[in-house]
């Protein structure tokens, strides 16, 4: 990978890992469009994929670094004070361990209990993830085209009426789950998740804020996982311009969550299930002329 390469997958990467269009989609087409599919397998690919995503995993630390900060000193401040015997301050009265948790450590839980299913399926399942199933376009537009319209469906439904100081072990479980979507290529991990918690009567801005949160788990345990795989997989030389691609990323993926968060303020999910809906079906339909390839080339 060069370093043009690198920053083309840096920017698609920071720009579609947290909008609700698919990250895998976009990166399948620019590895393509770049020609790196073609010097790199599909486990290559993934190991790639997976590291860059560290970019977008730093910049939601750096975003939320605050929030991270005062759910950390909540969770371990309000055990220590359990296990002491006492009542932790600040407790809102509701959710876990009923009135014994302030807001920021029961949140602590729930980023847990949510992070758990795709734990779980992403183990489960982690050959096929790697391989050329992840890569296919026809799973990919399907999955981009299926997700536009639970994503509608979750906008016409959902109350959206609760933040996040409401939040519950339902959301963990709905949102959680949903996330597990994100395994099947085309789905997109912020579209699902965001999917999830209107399902569950969140907030637009809340369930997006809830998305990147519960990203920190799942992306970081991904892309250190396969960061060591890349380091032995990638040909030689690969090291400069993964850094590059991963630092793009960051810088990009900052900018889009805090795009995403404000628009989502005075704004519906329509504009991103209109996306998916019209890039699926072109996809889907060069696909069934031949003019492009479910595991080639374009």
């Amino acid at each position: 990978m060069n370093i043009i390469q690198a920053i083309i997958l840096g920017i698609v990467q920071g720009l579609t890992e947290f909008i609700p269009v698919s990250s895998t989609a976009h990166l399948v087409f620019a590895t393509r469009l770049t020609g790196l599919s073609q010097s790199l397998d599909a486990e290559q690919v993934t190991a790639t994929i997976a590291v860059i995503q560290l970019g977008t995993l730093v910049a939601v630390l750096v975003y939320f670094a605050e929030d991270i900060w005062n759910i950390c000193l909540a969770f371990v401040r309000d055990h220590v004070l359990l296990l002491r015997g006492l009542t932790p301050p600040d407790v809102d009265g509701r959710g876990l361990l009923g009135s014994r948790l302030s807001s920021d450590a029961k949140l602590g839980w729930l980023i847990f209990i949510g992070s758990l299913p795709i734990g779980v399926l992403g183990l489960l399942f982690k050959k096929q993830i790697e391989g050329t199933f992840t890569k296919n376009l026809w799973v990919i537009a399907t999955m981009m085209v299926v997700v536009a319209l639970l994503l509608a469906a979750a906008e016409k439904v959902g109350k959206k009426e609760r933040g996040m100081e409401k939040l519950g072990l339902g959301d963990a479980l709905a949102v959680g789950f949903a996330q597990c979507l994100a395994l099947v290529p085309g789905a997109s991990r912020s579209g699902s998740t965001i999917m999830g918690g209107l399902f569950a009567g969140e907030m637009r801005e809340t369930a997006a804020r809830f998305s990147f949160l519960l990203s920190i788990p799942a992306v970081g345990a991904s892309g250190l996982l396969e960061l060591k795989k890349a380091v032995h997989s990638l040909p030689p030389g690969s090291a400069v311009s993964l850094a590059v691609a991963t630092a793009v990323s960051g810088a990009v993926g900052y900018a889009s969550i805090w795009f995403l968060l404000r628009y989502l303020r005075t704004h519906s999910t329509a504009v991103f299930i209109g996306y998916r809906l019209v890039v699926g079906a072109l996809i889907l339909i060069l696909l069934a002329v031949g003019f492009v390839q479910p595991l080639g080339g374009i």
